[in-house]
Order: structure tokens, then sequence, then C-alpha cells
């Protein structure tokens, strides 16, 4: 049947993880009765689209819905119901980041709770310095580019919401960071050069962390797959599943297919064998931090 969630302690990533890990616990029940999904949502009045939702950790969870799923599927242990029925409630609390809900792109606010929960962030960017390393000045420039036009006090919120989720850097029993770049990241100035010499400064210094690791893929290495930016994620929980999150244009999507999990995974692992090493890369920073110095 599974392991049943343990328990409805506050754990990292909030009620995103909560949701999850009730989603999970709810299918595994429903699968070892032997219930398909479509007569799971008739009994709580919803379609078997909605039961997919919820045991996928997607949706916001009601407690009679739950009390009702679990008389279902034969839940009858008082300790349990109630373990489970405090989990549902906890995972409609909001998230620090609750917030900063409406200036959060689509998707945000799911991968933030995961991003705390993770055990692993590996992240390949090609675009620009990933928003766990930015400096206060060039999150000001990457946001300001996105939207030329946008309110300067909205601007410093996107500036304050990387601010607080930096914390994970340094933060005791966070995760492991490992960061592989292309050149390109490197080399585009956003902000100008003197936000840009901060910055290369910047990364230097988090690159000694000791659960941080920096790789630059420079110009002289060959990388011909059109692979766009993107995270990969692991959990020590064995009920979170690992995960890949990919940022698009206006949204955001997570893929959680086995199979295609393993083909992001095996892509960052050769991207990291052809990146410079750790202290190449310090060295390779600071003669580019050098350059825009003279």
């Amino acid at each position: 049947m599974g392991q049943p969630v343990e328990s409805a302690s506050p754990l990292r990533g909030g009620p995103t993880v909560q949701r999850i890990l009730l989603g999970t616990r709810l299918r595994q029940l429903r699968e070892a009765r032997g219930i398909n999904a479509e007569e799971a949502g008739y009994e709580i009045r919803g379609s078997h689209s909605k039961i997919s939702r919820m045991e996928l950790g997607r949706l916001s969870f009601k407690e009679r819905d739950v009390a009702d799923l679990l008389t279902l599927y034969g839940v009858t242990d008082e300790s349990e119901r109630k373990s489970l029925l405090a989990i549902a409630r906890q995972s409609n609390k909001p998230g620090w980041w609750h917030q900063y809900a409406d200036i959060l792109p689509p998707g945000l606010d799911s991968y933030i709770g995961l991003e705390e929960a993770a055990s692993l962030i590996r992240r390949f960017e090609a675009s620009h310095i990933p928003d766990l390393l930015q400096t206060p000045d060039y999150a000001r420039a990457v946001e300001t580019a996105k939207d030329p036009d946008a309110d300067p006090n909205n601007i410093e919120r996107q500036v304050a919401l990387k601010l607080r989720r930096q914390e994970l850097l340094r933060e005791q029993g966070g995760p492991t960071l490992w960061f592989v770049l292309d050149e390109a990241v490197i080399r585009r100035p956003l902000g100008g050069e003197k936000t840009m010499h901060a910055q290369l400064e910047h990364l230097i210094e988090l690159s000694r962390l000791p659960n941080v690791q920096l790789q630059v893929i420079p110009f002289s290495v060959p990388h011909p797959k059109q692979v766009g930016s993107f995270t990969y994620l692991r959990f020590a929980n064995p009920h979170l599943s690992d995960l890949v999150h990919l940022e698009r244009l206006t949204s955001s999507a997570f893929i959680d297919r086995p199979d295609d999990v393993e083909a992001y995974k095996a892509e960052i692992d050769t991207l990291s064998v052809q990146a410079l090493r750790a202290e190449d890369t310090r060295h390779f920073l600071s003669e580019v931090a050098a350059h825009l110095r003279s």
C-alpha cells in the first residue's frame, strides 16, 4: 500500500509539499482498494480529473472531500484520519510567498515551495544569472529588462522575493546547489559593467560555499543540443519524486514522468562534464571581472 505520511508537522516547502504528500497518500489508499479515479470523483461530487489533480498536489483540499475519500477507502483508524485531515488543513495555509502572489508568474508559487523542500537543486542556465545567485542590482536589471514599463514598486518586490529565496544558500540543513552556466550568461552585461562586475564577484564568493557548486561552459566547448534553461530537483523525502522545472515566457511547467526526468538528469550530467571545473570556473570569472574593471 506504500508508506503512510508520518505526521502533519511543518515541513520544508510548506503547503506545496503538504499537498503533494497528502495527494500521494490518497492515491496509495485508492489504488489499494481497487477504486478508480472516476468512482472516487463521484464520491466527492467531482470528476476523475479533480481526483488526478488532488493526487498530484495541484489542488487545494477541502476537509469534507478528504474525509469522504478516507471513508470510501476504508480508513477507519482514527489517528490516521486525524493526521491526514490535519495535513489537509495545513496544506491550505498560505506560504510566506503568498504576500507576493500578485507579482508571481503562473506556477512559480508551487516551484518556490518545492525549491525549499529540495535536498538537491541543479540548474542549467542559458540566458542570465539564476535567481538564487543574483545581486540586488542585477536582479533589478533583469526584471526591468523583462518589462521596461513595469511599476518600480513591483520591480522592488520582485527583487525582495529573490533575496528571500536566496536564504536557502546559507540555511542550516538547506539544499546542495549545483549550477551550470553558459558563457553567454557571464558575457551579457545586464545592468551595465559596474553591476555585472559586482555580480561576478558575488558569484565567486558564493562558489566557495560548501553547498554550492558553480561551473561555466565556455564558448570553446560545443554542446549542439538545443537545450533551454531548466532546473532539476531531488528530495530527501521518499514520498516526493524527482522533478524538472521549465520556465517559459508567460508560464512554467513541471516534468515528472520518470523517463523524461531521467533524460534531463542525463543532459545536465553531460553539461557538467563539459563545463569548467569549479576552481577553473572561479579563475575564469575572475578574468572576466578584471576585464570589466579595466
